[in-house]
């Protein structure tokens, strides 16, 4: 595909979803992450449920390593695979205490070091806490991308890497809330609403179909 039909297609969803933003609610590095590694195999609704209450008790790292695996398993066992996210969280905010002073850090290096932090995860907090420029590429964006035609690729990062070629770097971070919005709003996985789909002239999944 082309740049400027890529281009295009961004412009289209931007106006379709001028809202689009990251739905997990946070305030800080900090919580943004925990929400994060959260939010693998479950809903952005459930977290936010879960992590309105966590967050006012245990705001910080160091709260968080005033848990044992078992209370926090026990504050997070509505989601799914809580006893391994427990697991990892807290090893990762060991980590953060004694690598990075208790600081999240904005590197894509430094925080995909961190236990159970993803190329996802570290870009989801590089974009959205750091305001630096990124695409994480989650099942969303991978699904909606390869179907529009922005990406060809059965690999998430393969897609990521033709994504950022792709789409200019100043439109990364907006470009992964459209496409998010986009899959869970009208591009859904099963029965995606095409005849609803603001992109639809331009989508090659439509033009097989």
């Amino acid at each position: 595909m082309s740049r400027a039909k890529a281009i295009k297609i961004l412009d289209i969803l931007e106006e379709t979803y001028p809202q689009a933003k990251c739905e997990l609610h946070f305030r800080t590095p900090f919580q943004l992450l925990v929400a994060t590694m959260l939010s693998a195999q479950s809903t952005d609704r459930t977290v936010n449920r879960i992590t309105e209450s966590l967050f006012a008790r245990y705001p910080d790292v160091e709260s968080f390593l005033s848990l044992t695996q078992e209370q926090l398993e026990q504050e997070i066992r509505e989601i799914g695979l809580y006893r391994n996210k427990a697991k990892n969280i807290l090893a990762m905010c060991r980590e953060l205490v004694t690598r990075f002073s208790g600081q999240v850090p904005a590197s894509l290096e430094d925080l995909t070091s961190l236990p159970g932090v993803g190329r996802k995860t570290a870009n989801v907090v590089l974009s959205n806490a750091f305001n630096i420029p990124a695409l994480a590429v989650d099942t969303h964006v991978f699904r909606v991308s390869n179907r529009i035609g922005l990406a060809h690729s059965d690999r998430v990062d393969q897609t990521e890497e033709q994504l950022t070629a792709l789409i200019p770097k100043n439109r990364w971070s907006k470009s992964h809330h459209l496409l998010i919005w986009h899959g869970r709003r009208t591009c859904t996985a099963r029965k995606p609403r095409c005849e609803a789909c603001s992109v639809m002239p331009y989508c090659e999944f439509f033009k097989k179909i």
